[in-house]
Formats: C-alpha cells, structure tokens, sequence
C-alpha cells in the first residue's frame, strides 16, 4: 500500500492531504523505499552532483522575538557581533578560493544592514566574482528593498516560513509577528524573480503529523525553488528550551517527500540535521538532499550564531570544514562539485 503511494507520488509530483498524512503516519514501514525513489529522482535532475554554499553569517542582531530562535532580542546571554563590508568581502575571497561559487549572506533581521549597505557589498561580490551567485537569508523586508537587493545582483533568497499554520506559526511567534507578512514576503519574493527558499522546522513545539501533511501541500502550491528543512533543536535561552527536540528520521523522510513532490528542488542536508545525528548530512544526502552550507564566517565569531545548542562545526576553519565534508560525502556515493548549482530549469 505504501509503496503504491510512494510510487504514485513519483510519477505524479503529488498526493491528496490523507496520502501525504497516511505515508507520515506510517514513514517507518516505507522511509527506506522513499529514499531510494528520492535519490534516483534527484540523479535524473543533478546527477550524483552535491553543491555547496558558503554561508556567511553576517550578525546575529535581531530584532524578532521567535520563541525557538537562540538570537532572539530577548536573550541577553547572546554575545552580539557584526560583521563589516570587509569582513564579508574577505570571507568571500578565501571562499573562492576554496571552489565555493554561491555565497549566502544570512543574518538576524538588523536594521544596521540597511539596503545602501547591502547593495554595496552584493555589487562588489558580483563585480570580484563573476562567476557566483548570491543568496541572502536576511528575513522580511518591504518589497522595494527586496527589489533593490534584486537589481543589485542578488540571485536567490531564502526565507523559511517555518509553518504554513497560522495557528500554529502564532504559538512560535510573539504578536507583532505577521504569518501573512511572512507569507507576502515568499511571493514578493517570487514576483521579483529571486530563486527562492522557503522551509521548516521538524518537530517543532506544537508542531502535528496534519502540520507536516500540508506542509507538503504547501511547498506544492508554491513552488519554491529551494526547500530547507532541519529538525528543531531546542535552545537554553528560550521559552521554548525544555521542549523534545525533533528527530533525523522524521527530517529525513521528509526530505524524500520533498524531493518526490518537487523532483528539481535544490534541497540542502542542514547542519541543524548534522547536529541531531552524527551522520546526518551523509543521511540527508541519501534520502534526496544535494545541497550542503558549509560556514565561511570569521571563526571568532561562529560560536555566536547560535540557533540552537549544540551546532556544529562552530570552531572549523573553512578548509578543514569543506575537506572533512568532501570526503564523507564520498561515502554517499555523490561527490561534492565547484559548482553554483543553479536550479534545473531545463529538463
């Protein structure tokens, strides 16, 4: 039965609420099949090609509140930092070096970083680096700066929902959050003609097997160009801190969903999912991920970007990080490509 639905799901790039919702219920008795798919469908599209990103984590101000997020304004226990023009810049000469061809600029939602600012440095890495893209993960902006960043040579941007429940987005935000803004920035986004990111979290606090479902239904309506997904990891500065976190089996079978139901998606093995499981990117890659985001940012300031305890790779430097990756990779079976892995658009 669950095979016919996985086998379904491939051919169709789609199932109703009560097939995504029957497959989640029972994801045990089918997970390693629907890998299997995912991986063979992801091989048609990419090949056993993994691309990565060079994230760079620009600060970590913020002024939300997200009751999840270990940078939230109210953790007074976060040692604030911002990185300059120059720290950015630098970052991304010794990224290129280093093969990296798609740059991710992310950060809290700082107001420091005004669209003057950012569209500086965006036209100075295009102007260096002909030849990458870039990706900015900097939260919800009005439409004109999204615009300017656009003009300015940004390629992609990703912005994760979190939850398509407004219920449920509103028991992980304070109030002066809007779910329909964080809505309009995804399609603003889209209209702009970013590639664009959405995604969620796994296991998060009040999170349900029904969420998960039409999570699915969602990323089918709007067609996002990248998906990243990671468990919920809790963190010890936030209200949410004595909350289960969620699990590498359920991130990773989703993950295969994901990939069968958008078979061109650029899905990236999160280090949220390396920190739950030891092997969890390896994982991630086997069930349909090819996308991994290694950390370019300046090694003093790594262990203060922290979403979530316990994240990994804090103290790297970039070329340990990036050669460590390149050879588990190898064990997948996929192999990690200088690349700016564009999304397929052509098949």
């Amino acid at each position: 039965m669950y095979k016919f639905l996985i086998d379904k799901l491939e051919r169709e790039n789609s199932l109703t609420f009560n097939e995504y919702l029957d497959l989640i219920q029972h994801r045990e008795q089918i997970c390693d099949y629907a890998a299997e798919r995912a991986a063979a469908v992801r091989d048609k599209y990419y090949g056993k090609r993994v691309f990565t990103r060079g994230l760079i984590e620009l600060s970590n101000y913020c002024k939300n509140d997200c009751y999840y997020c270990g940078i939230r304004r109210s953790n007074k226990n976060c040692e604030r930092y911002r990185l300059t023009a120059e720290d950015i810049l630098e970052c991304a000469k010794e990224g290129y070096s280093l093969g990296f061809r798609t740059f991710v600029l992310q950060g809290g939602e700082d107001s420091y970083y005004t669209d003057e600012l950012l569209c500086g440095i965006i036209r100075e890495i295009k102007r260096l680096y002909p030849d990458c893209a870039v990706t900015l993960s900097l939260g919800e902006r009005s439409y004109d700066s999204y615009k300017a960043l656009r003009e300015a040579g940004a390629d992609r941007y990703l912005l994760r929902h979190e939850t398509c429940s407004k219920a449920h987005y509103e028991k992980l935000h304070p109030d002066n959050m809007s779910f329909e803004n964080r809505l309009r920035c995804l399609y603003d986004l889209k209209r702009l003609g970013f590639q664009v990111g959405a995604g969620f979290m796994v296991g998060s606090p009040y999170q349900t097997e029904e969420d998960l479902a039409n999570e699915l239904l969602f990323l089918k309506r709007l067609q996002p160009q990248m998906v990243g997904i990671g468990p919920f990891i809790a963190h010890r500065d936030t209200p949410f801190k004595d909350f289960e976190n969620g699990t590498a089996e359920m991130t990773l079978f989703l993950l295969s969903l994901i990939r069968l139901t958008l078979p061109r998606v650029l899905l990236p093995a999160t280090t949220a999912l390396g920190t739950i499981h030891p092997l969890g990117r390896e994982m991630g890659i086997e069930a349909g991920a090819n996308v991994l985001m290694p950390n370019l940012s300046p090694t003093a300031v790594r262990k203060k970007y922290m979403l979530y305890d316990n994240k990994i790779c804090t103290g790297d430097e970039a070329a340990q990080c990036v050669n460590c990756l390149a050879n588990r990779i190898k064990s997948t079976g996929c192999e990690i490509v200088n690349d700016r892995g564009d999304y397929n658009y052509e098949i």
